[in-house]
């Protein structure tokens, strides 16, 4: 296994959502550029929050979605936004 497979992995456990979780990990490349975006924004709520909840992902994906410029950016934050609410429960 080579390291980025390793880091892509371990970065997936922290995902509160195992459906969430299984679904990226068998994706493979062609969820490349969503799961990176999304390992990012999990990465940016454990350092601010240190909590990380279906709700915050979701939260944090809206707010960059607002925020984007870009037309390609703004499809790859709708595409992982899409992923995220179609693979989590809600939060209780």
């Amino acid at each position: 296994m080579n390291q980025a497979t390793l880091k892509k992995s371990e970065g997936y456990a922290n995902i509160p959502a195992s459906a969430l979780s299984e679904y990226l990990r068998n994706a493979g490349d062609m969820l490349a550029e969503e799961s990176a975006l999304l390992g990012h924004v999990i990465s940016s709520i454990m350092a601010s929050d240190g909590h990380l909840t279906n709700k915050a992902i979701i939260a944090r994906l809206i707010t960059l979605l607002e925020s984007a410029n870009d037309v390609v950016a703004c499809d790859i934050i709708r595409k992982t936004l899409e992923i995220v609410v179609d693979h989590t429960i809600d939060d209780i």
